[in-house]
């Protein structure tokens, strides 16, 4: 677990926990899941000498639960944000290869959706995340190494809610990666399904692929409800005391509503790839079907042209003695000659009529 004090003469990162806040300035507590597991006695003995309260046990819980969706809840002493991020998963995010259709598709189920907890005190905040967090790890360095700014406005959270709204606009930003590899790899998997020699036929990983973008809307849709929870919330909390308490009231829902249109652009985006699949796929079909069109159509014409010349030959192959050209020296030749004036006939007019060929 890491703690940092963070106050108006900076980010420091303490070697121990303090018996008690100091008179200004508030304070970070980075726990990883684990380790949160372990020590949660010390960690509730800790917020109720800092705060005079503690988790409730189901919140606790959820803080555990590493397959909560996102959500909102709060307390009258604090408030409960658990907030699933959003990332490419480790060594997906590599250039896609033309050859395999497969990686394509494996890449878009690459999705790494670990959730992150946020208990918000008035002069604490309690983070609950995987181990190797680099959220974290990024925040940690970012604070430390922000210089206080004199006689202006700090870049340093001004409070818990601000820096919990930080991190979580962060982890919104990080999907811009992750959808960067999406498009690629969609592009990869459309260019396969629509070349003009397709022979897709990997349809299971298809149907998964299509099942993790529905599993990702149902992530954002999870996301953009908990940060509207989150903001009804704040327009609840008491009037402001001071006006300098106002006016980080009020930045605090400006950050907050930019979170939210930050996740709707998100949730905008994968609906997008979400309908780019489907038309993909109904374009590969309408392609299959137009195929499967020209080579009937080529088949049904090949047999217009053989069929009066089986007409023909079926006429000379009759058991009569007296045929016309039967008995000629050059009646072979005749027959063969009208045989393929017909063919040729019928060939170009076919060819005109644009039956033969692949222009339409």
């Amino acid at each position: 677990m890491r703690a940092f004090l963070i106050d108006d003469s900076g980010c420091v990162e303490l070697d121990a926990w303090p018996d008690q806040l100091p008179p200004g300035g508030h304070l970070w507590l980075a726990c990883p899941r684990r380790e949160f597991e372990v020590q949660v006695a010390q960690v509730q003995a800790a917020l109720h000498r800092w705060t005079g309260g503690s988790l409730v046990d189901l919140h606790i819980s959820d803080l555990l639960n590493q397959h909560l969706p996102s959500h909102y809840d709060y307390t009258s002493w604090y408030d409960l944000l658990v907030f699933r991020r959003l990332a490419a998963a480790p060594g997906s995010n590599g250039p896609p290869t033309p050859e395999s259709t497969a990686q394509a598709m494996q890449a878009l189920q690459a999705i790494d959706t670990h959730p992150v907890g946020f208990a918000v005190f008035d002069r604490v905040l309690l983070t609950v995340h995987p181990a190797d967090c680099p959220v974290r790890e990024f925040f940690a360095q970012r604070l430390t190494q922000i210089q206080p700014v004199s006689g202006g406005t700090s870049r340093l959270p001004a409070s818990p809610a601000d820096l919990m709204l930080r991190i979580v606009n962060h982890m919104v930003d990080g999907y811009l990666e992750l959808r960067r590899l999406l498009s690629r790899q969609l592009d990869t998997l459309q260019n396969k399904l629509l070349g003009p020699r397709s022979r897709h036929r990997n349809w299971q990983a298809l149907l998964e692929s299509r099942n993790s973008l529905h599993q990702l809307e149902d992530i954002c849709e999870d996301q953009r409800s908990a940060m509207q929870e989150w903001i009804d919330a704040l327009d609840e909390w008491p009037p402001a005391k001071d006006s300098q308490a106002a006016r980080e009231r009020e930045l605090l829902r400006v950050r907050s509503r930019d979170v939210l249109e930050h996740i709707e652009r998100v949730l905008s985006h994968v609906r997008r790839l979400e309908s780019s699949s489907e038309s993909a796929m109904q374009m590969h079909f309408s392609a299959l079907g137009q195929r499967t069109n020209d080579i009937m159509r080529t088949l049904t014409v090949l047999t217009a042209i053989f069929l009066p010349l089986n007409l023909i030959t079926g006429i000379f192959g009759m058991n009569f003695d007296f045929l016309p050209l039967i008995h000629s020296n050059t009646g072979f030749w005749i027959a063969m000659a009208l045989m393929a004036s017909v063919a040729v006939g019928l060939g170009a007019f076919f060819w005109r009529k644009r039956y033969l060929g692949t222009r339409h």
